[in-house]
């Protein structure tokens, strides 16, 4: 249970949901974590998981820090490595949704989407690869979604910024490789967290449910696992690549 044994991972968006469940999953095959959370009303999960990922017996630390502003991420990943010594895995999970339809969305709801989903992990990739490049090694992991590939209506935004995530994967790819550094995306389905609990309500439900092979919503674990692989010497020649857990609603 060592796949991480005294690797450093940086987890944004983590007090909760998918970054959650990547952390714990982290932690349990030993990596060190620091992850971020954003707002003052996510200071108590954060202080939590900390706690709890520290009774794990690895060294944990929450950062409030905003990934869509550059100076915060900056300042974040430096605070990081001085606490830390290094990075070895970044997870770009942070993200939201402000779903409507196009023609009712405005300007400030497209930008905030934008820039936290897509922006952010710019930001927090362009920190990141300095120490990782001075190592020669190094794995970034990034959050897109089976939206980005499909699209969806009432989406365009969360579509676009996270189709944008599969592009700038690819091309960190292929820049970093020389340096032995991998990026990878995930692209998950629908997944029970905070975000999509509306899904799983009324006769929506049952229609969403029926356009997933599976027959069910992915879970925490389901989006850690491959996290895993992919932070791992598992994955060690696996780069520029999108895997979509989605139950097979791609197909």
């Amino acid at each position: 249970m060592t796949l991480l044994k005294d690797k450093v991972a940086v987890i944004t968006g983590a007090a909760r949901g998918i970054g959650e469940a990547i952390a714990i999953k982290f932690a349990e095959q030993g990596a060190n974590i620091a992850f971020t959370y954003v707002s003052d009303s996510s200071r108590e999960k954060a202080e939590a998981l900390e706690k709890k990922l520290a009774e794990m017996g690895v060294k944990a630390k929450s950062y409030q820090s905003n990934a869509a502003d550059y100076t915060s991420a900056e300042t974040f990943v430096n605070d990081v490595l001085k606490e830390f010594g290094k990075i070895d895995i970044c997870v770009n999970n942070a993200g939201i949704s402000k779903d409507n339809l196009l023609m009712r969305m405005s300007s400030e709801q497209w930008n905030d989407v934008i820039n936290t989903n897509l922006t952010g992990v710019f930001n927090i990739t362009k920190q990141v690869i300095r120490p990782m490049m001075k190592a020669k090694s190094g794995s970034i992991i990034n959050m897109s979604s089976i939206i980005g590939i499909i699209g969806n209506a009432g989406q365009a935004s969360y579509a676009a910024s996270k189709a944008g995530i599969i592009g700038f994967t690819k091309s960190v790819a292929k820049e970093l490789g020389s340096r032995n550094i991998r990026c990878n995306a995930i692209a998950p389905g629908f997944v029970e967290t905070d975000m999509t609990q509306y899904l799983k309500e009324g006769n929506a439900s049952e229609a969403y449910m029926k356009s997933i092979p599976l027959g069910r919503f992915g879970k925490g674990e389901d989006i850690a696992n491959a996290a895993l692989y992919l932070a791992s010497d598992m994955s060690a020649y696996v780069t520029g690549q999108t895997i979509s857990i989605c139950g097979g609603l791609n197909i």
